[in-house]
């Protein structure tokens, strides 16, 4: 497949900060490790950098490749993250009924299987996903908290108990002897910023149910997974993007630190501060930096083209 005006748009956007869905994620501002408040990444970016939604009934869209304005599911679950943490922090009312709007839509694009269909633009015969599942769930305990509405927090289990259904039952786990990985896409190898985002959605529905939401052994169980093979999403001068031999973009890259500082601060085990301060250090040397956009934009453009 040839490489498009929309594919060099996308990355320039990408490349200078200016696209929406790659903003700086940093670790949350307000979360809390003993109770539900922020989220665990710096969300707010995603409102603050699309001022013209708030006040008015619209929420976020993309443009697909062939020019048509989508809903995408996790953008609209991120948005409705980044505004919780604008209402905690300012109390300003109008981040607060953003908040609210993005919650109820998730609250009705529910699937009775507990599931959104948050790739179906781009794999069709794929369009599950853990990360999506983990983020809807951290929206809708957040919405439960502020509420105290029980039918938000049944949501957020029905996408849990989606989320644990193996893949090969159609769900977003691979199962394999005591491993339990959470896919971000179901026919990819594992992602290593989607297995976190899905595992904090497992974190807020305990946190959410003092310890009694019956998720303790699962979580576990996928964090000492991801623990085990975090070796191998990291390589001499940069963290990987995935178990496939992608490299991590600035962007990823950033991210990668961030939920490292945010999972040594949620679970108190140093490996994870080992990693934020090991890919700290090589994201400070501009050699490094560099040699990671070359190698990732080159294999950004061999994948295009073998698509």
């Amino acid at each position: 497949m040839a490489i498009t005006l929309f594919n060099i748009k996308k990355w320039y956007k990408m490349v200078t900060g200016k696209s929406v869905l790659h903003v700086n994620q940093d670790i949350g501002k307000c979360f809390s490790t003993e109770e539900v408040k922020g989220y665990y990444n710096n969300l707010t970016e995603k409102v603050t950098m699309q001022p013209q939604l708030l006040g008015t009934d619209f929420l976020p869209t993309i443009e697909t490749e062939d020019g048509k304005e989508v809903f995408f599911p996790v953008a609209i679950f991120q948005y409705g993250l980044g505004a919780y943490d604008l209402y905690l922090q300012t109390g300003d009312n109008q981040y607060k009924q953003k908040f609210m709007q993005c919650v109820e839509w998730t609250s009705k694009h529910q699937e009775g299987t507990g599931a959104w269909k948050n790739f179906a633009h781009l794999y069709p015969n794929h369009p599950y996903g853990a990360m999506a599942q983990g983020e809807a769930t951290s929206l809708l305990v957040r919405a439960y908290v502020c509420t105290k509405e029980q039918r938000y927090l049944q949501q957020a289990k029905a996408s849990l108990d989606f989320m644990l259904k193996p893949v090969d039952e159609g769900g977003c786990s691979f199962y394999q002897g005591d491993e339990l990985v959470l896919l971000e896409y179901t026919h990819k190898s594992a992602v290593m910023n989607g297995w976190i985002f899905a595992w904090f959605g497992l974190y807020d529905y305990e946190l959410a149910t003092a310890g009694q939401g019956g998720y303790q052994e699962t979580m576990r169980q996928s964090m000492a997974t991801l623990k085990k093979y975090l070796p191998r999403f990291t390589n001499s001068f940069w963290s990987m993007y995935d178990l496939d031999g992608h490299l991590a973009s600035p962007f990823y890259h950033n991210l990668h630190i961030a939920q490292m500082q945010a999972l040594y601060l949620m679970t108190k085990q140093e490996v994870f501060n080992y990693y934020a301060e090991k890919w700290e250090s090589y994201a400070k040397a501009p050699l490094n930096k560099g040699r990671a956009f070359l190698i990732k934009a080159y294999q950004k453009i061999r994948e295009k083209r073998n698509a």
